[in-house]
């Protein structure tokens, strides 16, 4: 019989069992579990499943996030793409079981498990987010070559006129700086300064920072993971008023390209709607859509956790817009963070 109980281990124990993995992400590590609980302020209910001997055969990172505005969810993992249940299939389904009672017992609206590969234990299953990924060939040059020409030109064009890319943790800041104002012009609120700190100090080995300079001026900006042989930009944004010039590009190019003279083998893009403008852009690069069958459980028929995009949360958006840059990186945070 496997039983499942909080875990309460070290990150040194937590990270020995998911290196077993062959599903871990760098969503799994055990450092997300001192930043859901002490820079964004959530409550994180990390189980494990054991054998009757105590041995540990399954994990899963579980994060409360409760607003009494915003609703009350149970996601593995919040803010990130992947998270769900590692471990054999039995291990699996009592983790989901555990996690899908306790999802009923505190009245959450949602249990969202955003696993890569549907999980057992009959949740059903949401469609609602891919990602793209594209295979990184052995050189740089491979990589150039197999671009279309389109593609090549636009890369071409802030190199032409003297853009350069940055990277390293160093990079945080600049970084930030994009992100920030590139949210305040999507009206939605940003993560907080503190959270990229902290993944500098949490994850040297694993998080990247590439930023696209005009001069010094910072004009486009990414921030993603590696881990094994895999790259996920997991925040990326370039200023508005330099969209002609296409910074973008050359910030994905670039990373690209470091990431294949690193040796990495897979460039995944990040989470995207279906037939979204931001799904065709990624798909351009020549990579092949990939399915987020993340697992749910709700008593109340909730579907997904908030969104700036649905609801009343719309018209909330074009005032946000309309605020100083100051105020929503003061503000922001502390809505940001019970945005799942």
């Amino acid at each position: 019989m496997i039983s499942v109980s909080p875990f309460e281990g070290s990150a040194v124990e937590w990270d020995a069992f998911i290196a077993t993995q062959a599903e871990a992400t760098f969503c799994h590590l055990g450092a997300w579990r001192e930043v859901m609980r002490d820079v964004m302020g959530h409550r994180a209910d990390y189980l494990v499943a054991r054998e009757p001997g105590g041995a540990l055969v399954g994990a899963l990172p579980l994060v409360r996030v409760k607003s009494p505005i915003l609703g009350h969810f149970l996601v593995s993992m919040p803010f990130l793409n992947a998270g769900g249940p590692l471990g054999s299939t039995e291990a699996q389904e009592a983790l989901v079981n555990a996690a899908a009672e306790q999802a009923r017992r505190t009245r959450a609206d949602l249990l969202e498990l955003r696993s890569r590969s549907v999980v057992p234990g009959g949740l059903r299953v949401s469609g609602r987010k891919i990602t793209v990924h594209l295979p990184l060939p052995d050189t740089s040059e491979a990589l150039w070559t197999s671009l279309p020409g389109k593609l090549r030109s636009q890369v071409r064009r802030p190199q032409k006129e003297g853009f350069t890319v940055r990277f390293g943790l160093e990079e945080c800041d600049a970084f930030y700086g994009v992100f920030a104002q590139n949210m305040r012009v999507l009206g939605t609120p940003v993560l907080s300064r503190k959270l990229f700190q902290q993944l500098v100090k949490l994850f040297p080995d694993n998080v990247e920072f590439a930023v696209v300079y005009h001069g010094e001026i910072p004009i486009a900006a990414g921030c993603g993971f590696r881990y094994r042989s895999e790259f996920e930009l997991t925040w990326a944004s370039s200023l508005r008023e330099y969209n002609k010039q296409a910074p973008n590009m050359l910030l994905y190019w670039s990373l690209m390209e470091r990431m294949t003279k690193l040796g990495i083998k897979t460039f995944d893009f990040g989470r995207c709607s279906p037939d979204s403008g931001t799904h065709a852009f990624k798909k351009q690069w020549g990579g092949h859509d990939v399915a987020l069958p993340w697992a749910q459980w709700s008593e109340r028929a909730v579907d997904s956790t908030p969104s700036p995009n649905k609801g009343l949360y719309r018209y909330a958006v074009a005032a946000w817009q309309r605020l100083p840059l100051a105020v929503t990186n003061a503000v922001g945070p502390f809505i940001a963070k019970r945005l799942p």
